[in-house]
């Protein structure tokens, strides 16, 4: 993943991102523009491995993988999300860039370089929490781990949990359950 620090309006950022080609995705996270890699099979797996399970344990909602959302809360950002759980239908009648109010789960997978997890890890991180999204969870396949961050209050995440690829991880309220990550070993 690269990154342009640039100053930009949204409306400059919407036409970039109009001309982006379908190899890469552009984001505007913190007022950084990213060009971000189209995901390969390993990044697709994981998101299904986990919306199986959403879908599983609360068959009334749905992860819905590579949904454009907006996050307004720092510069108009736009993220392209590796995924976003919310309500069956939720997405139906939403824009490319669609509204967070109803997103119950925000899914990031790593990809790319170590450098470029940062991104995921600290940048969209706090992005989604000064969005008030109720949960992150970050699939970091640079260091074998599944991190959940929860309760978001003043732009900051107040609960963590990680778990080593492998070991199960407890999602918060309102899901309840235990992740399987073995698939991803």
């Amino acid at each position: 993943m690269s990154s342009m620090d640039a100053d930009v309006t949204l409306a400059e950022f919407e036409v970039l991102e109009r001309a982006s080609s379908e190899e890469v995705d552009v984001e505007l996270i913190n007022g950084r523009i990213y060009v971000v890699p189209v995901p390969d099979g390993e990044h697709a797996e994981f998101a299904s491995i986990i919306g199986d399970q959403i879908r599983d344990h609360c068959p009334q909602w749905r992860l819905l993988p590579e949904v454009g959302v907006r996050i307004p809360a720092y510069r108009e950002s736009r993220a392209r999300v590796d995924g976003a759980v919310a309500p069956r239908g939720y997405f139906r009648d939403q824009p490319s860039w669609s509204d967070p109010a109803g997103v119950l789960l925000i899914l990031e997978i790593t990809s790319g370089r170590e450098r470029d997890a940062e991104v995921d890890r600290i940048e969209k991180r706090d992005a989604y929490a000064q969005a008030h999204i109720p949960a992150y969870l970050l699939i970091d396949r640079h260091r074998a781990e599944t991190t959940v961050h929860w309760e978001p209050m003043n732009g900051e995440y107040r609960q963590i949990a990680t778990a080593k690829f492998g070991v199960s991880l407890r999602l918060p309220k309102p899901f309840e359950f235990d992740l399987d990550t073995s698939e991803f070993v």
